[in-house]
């Protein structure tokens, strides 16, 4: 499995297995990246400038969604430039990919976030990193790509035994630290007249 700088698991083989789309992608498949932060890299900018910034990792030569991955530079037997616009690219070409999971439960067990608004209670879910923006090797592209695992399957994944992609269900414990935070949802939102509350004090 992938390793972490610290030398702890990731819990998986291949991070880019987990990736929907690049942050910087728009829903027309236009790359933000380089409109936005394009002085950081020119040659990368003026060249999806020319394509109208279309990402070729996420619509095809026609500007039409890509439906399937493009065939490996192995299986064609050509050798395939990830700079060139006239090729497909898969996320990993992107020299400037980046992708921060936003959904708000664990990809692990499922267990959906409950945010404690009225104290500094540790959250629920933890963001995780799959793969990190310094690479090793000045040769590999390295990219952000991070998840949200809860509290409990955090752990056991940093503990190297544990994989993402495990059929797991939330942690007992995990399921009571949830229930009580609905239930201190429940209570807050009930409706109480003041005149009730006056009476109550009285008594």
């Amino acid at each position: 499995m992938e390793k972490a700088p610290g030398g702890t698991s990731v819990g998986v083989s291949d991070p880019y297995d987990y990736v929907d789309r690049c942050d910087f992608v728009t829903d027309e498949g236009k790359c933000r990246w380089a409109r936005e932060h394009g002085h950081h890299d020119p040659e990368f900018a003026n060249a999806r400038s020319a394509e109208n910034f279309r990402c070729p990792a996420a619509v095809g030569p026609d500007d039409e969604p890509r439906e399937t991955p493009r065939v490996s530079e192995q299986e064609s037997g050509e050798q395939c430039d990830p700079r060139a616009d006239e090729v497909e690219w898969d996320w990993s070409d992107c020299p400037h990919f980046r992708c921060r999971n936003r959904d708000r439960e664990c990809i692990r067990c499922g267990l959906e976030e409950r945010r404690n608004a009225f104290d500094d209670s540790r959250p629920l879910l933890e963001e995780h990193h799959l793969s990190y923006g310094e690479s090793a090797s000045e040769d590999e592209l390295s990219h952000e790509i991070t998840v949200f695992l809860c509290r409990w399957c955090h752990a056991k994944v940093h503990n190297s035994w544990a994989r993402i992609d495990d059929d797991a269900a939330p942690d007992p414990e995990a399921i009571a630290e949830q229930e009580g935070r609905k239930s201190q949802e429940h209570s807050e939102m009930g409706f109480e007249s003041a005149a009730d509350r006056y009476d109550s004090d009285d008594e």
